[in-house]
C-alpha cells in the first residue's frame, strides 16, 4: 500500500469525496484556477482546501506524485 492509499484510508468521507472530485476534474481537463507550477521544478500543484495534490505531466497524462496537507514543509524536497 502506498502513501496516497494510506492517506485516503485515514481521512473522513467528506474529505475523500472532495479530493476525488478534484482529481477527476484534473483528469477530465476542466478549468481549475488553483493549479500552479512549483518554482524550479517540473511539478505542479492543485490546491483543494488544506490539501495539495503534487503532480507532473507526461505527454498528455497527469501523474500524481503525492497528496499532502499544507504546512511549511509541503514543497520541500521536490
Amino acid at each position: 500500500m502506498n502513501k496516497i492509499e494510506k492517506l485516503f484510508k485515514r481521512m473522513g468521507k467528506k474529505e475523500r469525496v472532495v479530493l476525488v472530485d478534484g482529481i477527476s476534474k484534473l483528469i477530465t481537463g476542466e478549468k481549475n484556477r488553483d493549479i500552479k507550477k512549483i518554482r524550479s521544478t517540473n511539478f505542479y500543484r492543485l490546491r483543494i482546501g488544506n490539501f495539495r495534490i503534487i503532480f507532473h505531466r507526461e505527454n498528455s497524462d497527469f501523474i500524481i506524485d503525492d497528496i499532502r496537507l499544507r504546512n511549511e514543509k509541503t514543497y520541500k524536497g521536490l
